[in-house]
């Protein structure tokens, strides 16, 4: 679908404080996204934070689950993650998200970090798909 990244992090808070995410669609079910990896994002072992990547995940999933769910504000409700390998400073990380299942209300997706065509993190999550009522839009709508 798009074949070009964009800049997800635009609004001020923790992923645009951290470097920034970069997302794009695939398809209908498949979504990446992408991160480089700084100094500030490493522990004592001078390999990324699982922190950090756990909240790579949960914002690039996130946002796969948002525009999967039509743009509807989505809110993770579980997510369990597997660190399988390792990164460090200048690695640029992929994220690859594929949504499994998507109900009226919730989103399942399973998504993968790869750093130099291997895999580092595997997650499985579900998110919430919130529905606004129009008591809350404003008086534009």
């Amino acid at each position: 679908m798009s074949k070009e990244f964009e800049q997800i992090s635009i609004k001020p808070g923790f992923m645009k404080h951290n470097g920034g995410v970069l997302f794009r669609t695939v398809s209908e079910t498949e979504y990446e996204f992408k991160s480089t990896i700084n100094e500030n994002h490493l522990n004592t072992a001078n390999i990324t934070h699982g922190g950090y990547l756990s909240a790579l995940i949960d914002a690039g999933a996130g946002t796969a689950a948002h525009r999967a769910s039509g743009n509807s504000p989505c809110v993770t409700i579980s997510l369990d993650l597997k660190f399988i390998g390792a990164s460090k400073v200048g690695d640029e990380i992929t994220g690859y998200t594929k949504i499994l299942k998507k109900t009226n209300t919730l989103i399942f997706l399973f998504c993968e970090l790869r750093c130099n065509d291997k895999i580092i993190t595997s997650a499985s999550g579900v998110w919430k798909i919130l529905k606004v009522k129009s008591s809350n839009l404003g008086p534009d709508g």
